[in-house]
């Protein structure tokens, strides 16, 4: 039987900034329903291959094919539509926003009530709200922070707020949630809940794309790792054989130590 095909397949991304390259010819694929990992040095490109997949950047150069649909070019909504969802490095939440709110606010891409229903409160808009209510409760009990559901986002521990911008992603019913640094500021017990929730997450469905500083992490639960260095993917594949690349070690090393 062939393969089926990636969940996302990246080919050619190219994204520069005022004369700097950012990313240089960058390709890869994602297949359904693994964790992919992402590393590589401060600066080689990382976030920037999630904003372009994410649709806040436009690449120069290049495409990408997410479940048979090409989304280069969408607006960052019309992109979650499509089912990619993500976080963010620094946790971008509606501090002043209840945490059951901050999820609410999340499943907006999959409301079907438009302006009229909304001014009327028809039946139909007030079934969806309570609907939205119900998932955005769900959620918060799937990441483990139900208890903190009435409490300020700005108010929660940090470690909760990371759990809590989850939860808002997943609220759009992403096939592929992206996740920028989802372990960054965690303690090692922190860290360790946050693998079980990943490897739970991804039991239910949900393939995973993680960029993330700590190798140990990755290397833990990620199937298949890209390594990026200078805009440009310098590895691939499974955690045990990137780790051994000589090109690996001297991106993280640096040349006399490797």
């Amino acid at each position: 039987m062939p393969e089926p095909a990636p969940l996302l397949s990246v080919a050619g991304i190219t994204k520069s900034f005022g004369g700097l390259a950012a990313l240089t010819e960058v390709s890869l694929e994602v297949r359904r329903g693994e964790i992919f990992g992402l590393i590589g040095p401060n600066g080689a490109g990382k976030t920037t291959l999630f904003n372009v997949l994410t649709g806040l950047y436009q690449p120069d150069r290049g495409d990408f094919i997410f479940d048979g649909e090409r989304l280069v070019g969408l607006k960052p909504h019309h992109v979650a539509a499509y089912g990619i969802a993500r976080t963010f490095q620094n946790i971008r939440l509606f501090g002043n926003m209840s945490a059951l709110e901050n999820v609410m606010v999340g499943r907006h891409v999959r409301t079907r009530s438009g302006v009229f229903g909304a001014i009327l409160r028809t039946a139909a808009t007030r079934s969806e709200e309570a609907a939205i209510v119900r998932r955005a409760y769900e959620l918060l009990d799937y990441v483990g922070i139900v208890q903190h559901a009435g409490g300020l986002a700005r108010h929660l521990s940090y470690g909760d707020q990371r759990r809590l911008e989850i939860a808002r992603a997943l609220a759009t019913e992403p096939l592929l949630l992206a996740l920028d640094e989802p372990a960054a500021g965690m303690n090692a017990t922190e860290t360790n809940e946050l693998k079980r929730l990943l490897e739970k997450i991804r039991g239910d469905g949900v393939t995973l794309l993680l960029i993330e500083h700590d190798v140990k992490l990755v290397m833990g639960l990620c199937d298949r790792v890209a390594v990026l260095d200078y805009g440009k993917k310098i590895a691939e594949g499974a955690p045990a054989a990137v780790r051994r690349d000589p090109a690996v070690i001297e991106a993280y090393l640096g040349g006399s130590l490797a």
